[in-house]
Protein backbone atom coordinates (compact mmCIF):
# COMPACT_ATOMS: atom_id res chain seq x y z
CA UNK A 1 0.00 0.00 0.00
CA UNK A 2 1.36 4.01 -0.79
CA UNK A 3 1.16 6.29 1.19
CA UNK A 4 0.25 10.02 0.27
CA UNK A 5 1.62 13.58 0.88
CA UNK A 6 -1.98 14.22 2.88
CA UNK A 7 -0.98 11.11 4.91
CA UNK A 8 2.33 11.85 5.69
CA UNK A 9 1.21 15.26 7.01
CA UNK A 10 -1.34 13.78 9.18
CA UNK A 11 1.13 11.17 10.20
CA UNK A 12 4.21 14.10 11.21
CA UNK A 13 1.75 16.41 12.86
CA UNK A 14 0.50 13.92 14.92
CA UNK A 15 4.23 12.53 15.99
CA UNK A 16 4.58 16.20 16.86
CA UNK A 17 2.32 17.18 18.04
CA UNK A 18 1.77 20.41 15.74
CA UNK A 19 -1.31 21.46 13.34
CA UNK A 20 -1.43 20.05 9.63
CA UNK A 21 -0.86 23.00 8.39
CA UNK A 22 2.53 23.55 9.87
CA UNK A 23 3.13 20.01 9.02
CA UNK A 24 2.42 20.83 5.44
CA UNK A 25 4.74 23.76 5.54
CA UNK A 26 7.68 21.48 6.60
CA UNK A 27 7.19 18.93 4.17
CA UNK A 28 7.00 21.27 1.59
CA UNK A 29 9.75 23.11 2.61
CA UNK A 30 11.66 19.38 3.15
CA UNK A 31 10.99 18.35 -0.24
CA UNK A 32 11.57 21.87 -2.15
CA UNK A 33 14.94 21.89 -0.42
CA UNK A 34 15.92 18.66 -1.33
CA UNK A 35 15.02 19.34 -4.91
CA UNK A 36 17.00 22.85 -5.12
CA UNK A 37 19.85 21.14 -3.89
CA UNK A 38 19.75 17.70 -6.45
CA UNK A 39 19.46 21.15 -9.31
CA UNK A 40 22.80 22.25 -7.81
CA UNK A 41 24.44 19.35 -8.23
CA UNK A 42 24.35 18.28 -4.47
CA UNK A 43 23.57 15.45 -2.45
CA UNK A 44 21.55 15.60 0.32
CA UNK A 45 22.74 12.95 2.75
CA UNK A 46 20.59 11.80 5.80
CA UNK A 47 22.64 9.55 8.10
CA UNK A 48 20.94 6.07 8.58
CA UNK A 49 18.16 7.31 6.46
CA UNK A 50 20.18 7.29 2.94
CA UNK A 51 21.00 9.86 0.07
CA UNK A 52 19.12 12.03 -2.45
CA UNK A 53 21.19 12.05 -5.46
CA UNK A 54 21.09 12.20 -9.12
CA UNK A 55 22.76 10.15 -11.94
CA UNK A 56 23.68 11.17 -15.79
CA UNK A 57 22.07 9.03 -17.97
CA UNK A 58 23.98 9.04 -21.35
CA UNK A 59 21.85 8.90 -24.89
CA UNK A 60 21.09 5.94 -26.07
CA UNK A 61 19.43 3.85 -28.79
CA UNK A 62 16.07 2.21 -28.07
CA UNK A 63 12.90 0.78 -30.18
CA UNK A 64 9.43 1.78 -29.64
CA UNK A 65 7.44 -1.04 -28.45
CA UNK A 66 4.61 -0.52 -31.11
CA UNK A 67 6.28 -0.12 -34.31
CA UNK A 68 9.91 -1.75 -33.07
CA UNK A 69 11.31 1.91 -34.92
CA UNK A 70 14.77 2.91 -33.73
CA UNK A 71 14.94 5.99 -31.78
CA UNK A 72 17.93 7.90 -30.17
CA UNK A 73 16.81 8.35 -26.06
CA UNK A 74 18.29 11.50 -25.34
CA UNK A 75 20.86 12.40 -22.47
CA UNK A 76 18.87 12.88 -19.07
CA UNK A 77 19.65 13.93 -15.40
CA UNK A 78 17.60 11.61 -13.18
CA UNK A 79 16.65 11.54 -9.74
CA UNK A 80 17.87 8.81 -7.82
CA UNK A 81 18.01 7.66 -3.82
CA UNK A 82 20.31 5.18 -1.49
CA UNK A 83 19.13 3.76 1.40
CA UNK A 84 21.16 4.26 4.04
CA UNK A 85 22.80 1.41 6.51
CA UNK A 86 20.38 1.63 9.03
CA UNK A 87 17.09 1.75 6.98
CA UNK A 88 18.80 -1.23 4.94
CA UNK A 89 18.62 -3.01 8.61
CA UNK A 90 15.25 -2.10 9.82
CA UNK A 91 14.02 -3.12 6.50
CA UNK A 92 15.33 -6.41 6.70
CA UNK A 93 14.42 -7.41 10.71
Amino acid sequence: MAIGKLDLVKIIAQKLSITQKESSDFLNAFIETIEEKLIEGDKVRLVGFGTFLTRKRESREGRKPSTGEKIIIPASIAPAFKPGKRLKEKLNS
